[in-house]
């Protein structure tokens, strides 16, 4: 008698369990982004959250959990509970972090479910309007001639901005002198009022600036030149001398390990569809920003150009000597 009961409950259990997932999602579902509201990747988390309303059929909010070069937010999730109603959107950063930080609360991939890539943003290198050169060839001498008298801001450990601006000292092989801010609105400001020379900052945030003719723009950071008005003429970086640079800033949609596979499908069906949507395009585009349509659009693919991102970035920040405790 006791083996029935235990049997009749335990495929109560089940039923209760394929219930939940097939009614899966019957409430708004949360949106992590691991940095401010009013930034480049709260922009995009916003567009997103917009296009996946109407496939997943509820409400998607939008959450910051900033700090730590957005470590505190994927921490969040990374420890939510796993039933696809805590998602995580994050940069570049995600591939990153375990280089740059020496102490971190989570690993990468391990503690993650990946959703698939989203879009890539090219960046582009830029300078405050009084800086001498006016064409990457007379920058990379200048650079040269300068070396650590040259002041490079960026947003901070692990921003884009950070990661870009080392991969262009790379490429350079010269050292410069790197100045952190506490986000993108404060370097750009200084950088606009000329108290630094350079930086290497995400098209998105860029644009506005270079329309209005605040700052000089030398490159683009993508392997083709940008079809945007304020681009156009901008040369890419590879084009310009620097054979083979291609530094795109990637967003990914991620959920917690463990969460249950008819979920993580639904969710990546989602995704797909939201990415088809007419109104994310183009708003994304005008950004000059590319949705994703390959293979990293599956969670093998996402998880596979993880993995080599975090082996490219290791070498480029363990060369810098940069880390965070």
């Amino acid at each position: 008698m006791k083996m029935v009961l235990k049997s009749l409950m335990a495929a109560a259990l089940v039923a209760t369990g394929s219930a939940a997932l097939a009614d899966f999602p019957d409430k708004p579902i949360t949106l992590v982004v691991p940095f401010a509201a009013g930034g480049p990747s709260d922009k995009i988390a916003r567009d997103l959250a917009e296009a996946l309303r109407g496939p997943l059929g509820v409400t998607v909010v939008v959450e910051n959990a900033a700090g730590a070069g957005g470590t505190i937010g994927s921490a969040k999730v990374a420890r939510a509970t796993p039933d696809g109603y805590t998602l995580l959107v994050h940069h570049i950063g995600m591939a990153t972090a375990p280089a740059l930080y020496r102490k971190l609360s989570y690993k990468v991939p391990e503690d993650f479910e990946m959703l698939g890539l989203v879009n890539e943003a090219p960046s582009v290198v830029i300078a405050k309007n009084t800086l001498a050169p006016n064409t990457f060839s007379e920058f990379r001498s200048w650079i040269k001639d300068n070396g650590s008298k040259v002041n490079l801001a960026h947003a901070g450990l692990g921003s884009a901005s950070h990661l870009c601006g080392l991969m262009l000292q790379n490429a350079l092989n010269q050292k410069v002198t790197t100045i952190a801010y506490k986000g993108t609105g404060p370097a750009m400001t200084d950088l606009m009022a000329g108290t630094v020379d350079l930086m290497c900052e995400q098209a998105t945030n860029a644009v506005p600036q270079i329309e209005g003719k605040r700052v000089k723009v030398y490159g683009v950071t993508s392997k083709q030149r940008l079809t945007i008005p304020a681009l156009k003429d901008a040369p890419t970086l590879d084009e310009s001398g620097l054979k083979g640079f291609d530094v795109q800033v990637w967003h990914g949609m991620y959920a917690p390990k463990g969460t249950p596979s008819a979920v993580l499908t639904k969710l990546n069906t989602a995704l797909r569809a939201a990415l088809k949507d007419p109104q994310l395009i183009q708003r994304q585009e005008a950004l000059g920003l590319t949705l994703v349509s390959d293979d990293r659009l599956s969670p093998t693919g996402h998880r596979k150009f993880v993995d080599q991102e975090k082996v490219r970035w290791a070498k480029v920040i363990q060369e810098a000597g940069e880390f965070a405790d």
